[in-house]
């Protein structure tokens, strides 16, 4: 399975990040343990959501649109 996730900062309400990952948990503790440049200056992060996938392309394809504009949107409506 593949997983489309949108991560919330702890200390930064507001800020959100969105990732793509076969292993959730994983992915989730490289966050918060600053290993990824992207996330490492609003550590810990919680997990919000995530969708599993069962197709590679799907999942990627879902990622990007979540992080356009109209995707933004749409999450923050949504999620």
């Amino acid at each position: 399975m593949y997983y489309v996730y949108i991560l919330a900062s702890e200390p930064s309400p507001g800020r959100f990040y969105v990732g793509l990952t076969a292993d959730l948990d994983q992915r989730l503790k490289e966050h918060n343990s600053g290993k990824s440049s992207h996330t490492a200056k609003y550590e810990p992060w919680k997990l919000a959501i995530y969708i599993a996938f069962a197709d590679r392309r799907k999942a990627f394809r879902f990622e990007r649109y979540l992080k356009s504009g109209s995707g933004r949107a749409f999450a923050k409506r949504q999620f």
